[in-house]
């Protein structure tokens, strides 16, 4: 029975670690009631004596039991018994529950779904415990379905496991190995070791037949506590390691690990699980030179397979490092539009999970961030294998364009600059949807024109509404959203319009990212509910342009904008730049430098960043940042030799020094006679002789001991009469009834530790001032009383009332 405990308590222990992984509490009490379940099934299979085959199969029936009526009572019959519906209703929540997890990100919400999913993980898991420590007789082996639980969050989350949670699922761990100890242990009969402090209460005879092993479970407690204690305290000292890649970084290259590959979820999936999520949550917050909000882009998809957009690979080349200067120039962007010049600070929220791209305004030119991160030179997306954006916070500058509607409709037709991935469109496309492209730009002179109707299409003829309920990115869902339900989401409604612009000869891509957000207190907050998702047009000398079919306001994308580009301006504002997607105004009516009229391509790297780009960064140098860093680990190091410097003074000074934990009786008996300076001198000498390595034998007195140093080490006349000062001082406090007066004995302390200098080795002298063995046996110390004190929690017992007793 004791067994099946300490599985149970192993099991819940690990189970907590999965806590960063859920909101509320109800997967917390499933897994407790699921654990306990299993414990009872065990504990009754051990009553009936059952074999270990057949304790398992009890224990999945009593999980079942429980799963019914927690999940299922009013399809089970009495509420408990399982039936055909009741296992229906399961089989629908646990589908539910997958569902639900392949959509939200961590911290997911604990519906029954997926409170149902992890209560039956966790009760499946305590089974496989419950077998390998109670039945099995392999109590380490239960460790591998244990460490199945610590690897969930710690696969998922980005932020390691707290220390506080790995205690505790360390300590149910270490409870089950030892209870499997003590019954092993248990069986050989009586024991011979003795623990040296509690040898009274160890010499009193054991039940007859029992093996005492309190010994062996302290000590084994002792190594238990010290390796939990190991595993929380080097990691947290030990300076953080990052992988080293000898070949090209670049993302498909032909390295291993880590380094040179990157994981990139479906975008789409993602975008539509934030949109769905049932509570706002902040991704990001933002401030800006202009204060003006702006789209914030992490994906650009320029693939399109007949379904749905995808993202080609991004190729990241050692010289596109963020921290090389400005960012490589944005494709098709001439000297004839006009850009704005804009700085921003953008803070990534801590919650955000496994995300190696940027959130960055298009386009950028230059990024200040810490890590390796680095830009896709055709689309700009800034991103790394090494690193993560949760919690980052970076400054970005940009040159956003600002096009008339003048000038987009003034460009040549043609785009011969342009990557013809593009405009690529799968032949076995309905021809519906290519008949709808040329009916919508029908009259369009110019592809600025046919850009302008796609999108005039989506927002206002076409009678297209916003939903979330829309499912599926087929040929046949592409079809029934373009040609008969008009009713869809974000990313079907900026797809759509890439699709139709790259029929009509305008090449597309689609970005995913967010808007704009809302201003709260002097910065724009930026939430899972401004997730979004938009195209982007290609069109030669301006380059890539943002355009919005999906609705706005409070019937679509709350947040959504459209560019102002996009509708036709009055003759007086012709020159006048638009504001970027997501902005409210624009500083193009402001007078602009010439300098800032300029090509970026034909920028050198110093025009860049005096013009457009960051401000030199005045942050504080490598070099003295690696120094602050030995310094401090010089001061880490130092400690032991500040105390024992701190200690010496104190002693020397004769400040009344009071021995706190005695190095031996005889310092011990000086002190409680009311003579702190002669204990402190003579605490002095026993540390002075284990700094240098000297032993004194606990048997000496003070005058053999000076005799024996004087002889041994051959003082000279100063340092003997010094030493045999201090110890006929010492004798006559403990033996005389009256010791008379005693002087100062700074001085004879001084020789006496000239005198022991000089008789050992350099090496031991610096070791005595640096790391002093003193010191360290203190420190030692106090670790061994902190143990007995847990050794002590095990003698802890209720006391029998006398009436107890009569019983």
């Amino acid at each position: 029975m004791r067994l099946s405990i300490a599985a149970a308590v192993a099991t819940f222990t690990s189970a907590i670690l999965l806590h960063p992984l859920f909101e509320g509490g109800q997967w917390f009490w499933s897994s407790l009631g699921v654990v306990l379940a299993v414990l009872a099934a065990s504990v009754l299979s051990t009553r009936l004596s059952l074999p270990a085959w057949a304790a398992p199969l009890v224990s999945v029936a009593a999980l079942w039991i429980f799963l019914t009526v927690s999940f299922a009572a009013e399809e089970a019959w009495a509420w408990v018994v399982p039936t055909k519906a009741s296992v229906l209703e399961l089989a629908g929540l646990l589908g539910t529950g997958w569902t639900d997890i392949q959509r939200f990100a961590a911290p997911v919400p604990a519906n029954e779904g997926i409170s149902l999913l992890t209560a039956g993980g966790v009760g499946l898991i305590a089974i496989v415990v419950d077998l390998f420590a109670a039945r099995v007789r392999r109590a380490a082996l239960a460790g591998l379905p244990l460490l199945a639980l610590a690897t969930v969050p710690a696969t998922i989350l980005i932020d390691p496991i707290s220390w506080p949670a790995f205690i505790v699922a360390a300590l149910g761990f270490t409870s089950m190995l030892a209870a499997d100890g003590r019954e092993r242990v248990g069986h050989w009969g009586r024991a011979v070791l003795v623990r040296r402090t509690r040898s009274a209460r160890a010499e009193a005879p054991a039940a007859a037949g029992v093996a005492d092993t309190r010994g062996l479970r302290l000590s084994g407690k002792r190594i238990g506590f010290a390796a939990i204690a190991l595993a929380v305290v080097v990691p947290a000292a030990l300076p953080a390691m990052e992988p080293v890649s000898f070949f090209s970084f670049g993302v498909g290259g032909n390295g291993s690990g880590r380094g040179n590959s990157i994981s990139i979820p479906n975008p789409i999936a993602n975008l539509k699980g934030q949109l769905e999520l049932p509570e706002k949550r902040t991704v990001l917050t933002y401030v800006s030179s202009d204060n003006q909000p702006r789209y914030l882009r992490i994906y650009a998809l320029d693939t399109f397979d007949g379904d749905q957009f995808g993202m080609t690979q991004p190729e990241g080349a050692p010289e596109n490092r963020t921290d090389n200067g400005p960012l490589p120039p944005p494709p098709g962007l001439g000297q004839r539009v006009k850009v704005n010049n804009i700085r921003s600070t953008i803070t990534i929220s801590d919650e955000i999970a496994k995300l190696s791209f940027l959130p960055l305004p298009y386009p950028a030119t230059e990024i200040r961030v810490d890590g390796d991160w680095r830009a896709d030179v055709s689309t700009l997306m800034v991103f790394s294998t090494r690193d993560e954006a949760a919690g980052l916070e970076y400054e970005v500058a940009t040159s956003e364009p600002a096009p008339t509607a003048d000038l987009l409709d003034s460009l040549p037709p043609g785009t011969p600059d342009a990557d013809p991935r593009y405009l690529e469109v799968p032949d076995d496309l309905p021809p519906g949807v290519r008949d709808l492209a040329l009916q919508e730009t029908q009259g369009a002179e110019t592809p600025y024109q046919a850009a302008v109707q796609l999108q005039e299409f989506f927002t206002k003829t076409g009678g297209f509404v916003y939903s979330l309920e829309t499912q599926g990115h087929s040929n046949s869902a592409l079809q029934d959203f373009l040609l008969r339900s008009r009713a869809g989401y974000c990313e079907q409604f900026a797809a759509s319009m890439a699709l139709l612009a790259r029929i009509a000869g305008i090449p597309s891509r689609v970005a995913i990212g967010y808007t704009g957000g809302t201003q709260i207190g002097g910065q724009w907050t930026v939430g899972t509910n401004d997730s979004h998702s938009w195209p982007e047009l290609y069109f030669e000398g301006v380059g890539w342009l943002p355009f919005e079919p999906t609705p706005a306001g409070s019937l679509g994308q709350g947040s959504a904008r459209v560019p102002g580009y996009t509708q036709p301006q009055p003759r007086a504002t012709t020159s006048s730049a638009a504001p970027t997607p997501g902005s409210t105004s624009s500083s193009a009516d402001e007078p602009q430098d010439p300098g800032t009229r300029q090509n970026p391509r034909e920028l050198d790297r110093e025009a860049l960043i005096a013009s457009g780009g960051l401000p030199p960064d005045d942050s504080m140098p490598l070099i003295a940042q690696i120094g602050i860093g030995a310094g401090v680990l010089l001061l880490i190091l130092l400690i032991p030799a500040l105390i024992r410097v701190v200690t010496r003074n104190r002693r020397v000074r004769r400040l009344g020094w009071k021995v706190s934990r005695p190095a031996d009786e005889m310092t011990a008996r000086i002190a409680s006679v009311n003579y702190p300076s002669v204990a402190a001198a003579w605490a002095e000498l026993d540390d002075a002789l284990c700094d240098y390595g000297l032993t004194r034998q606990p048997s000496e007195t003070p005058r053999a001991l000076a005799r024996r140093l004087t002889e041994q080490y051959e003082f000279d006349a100063g340092s003997a009469a010094a030493v045999m000062s201090i110890a006929t001082t010492v004798e006559r406090v403990l033996f005389a009834r009256d010791p008379g007066e005693i002087g100062p004995m700074s001085k004879d302390l001084r020789k006496v530790r000239q005198a022991l200098a000089a008789t050992v080795s350099r090496a031991r002298r610096v070791r005595a001032v640096l790391l002093p063995p003193s010191t360290m046996r203190r420190l030692r110390g106090m670790g061994e009383g902190l143990l007995d004190g847990f050794d002590r929690l095990e003698y802890i017992r209720w006391r029998r009332t006398a009436a107890q007793k009569g019983a």
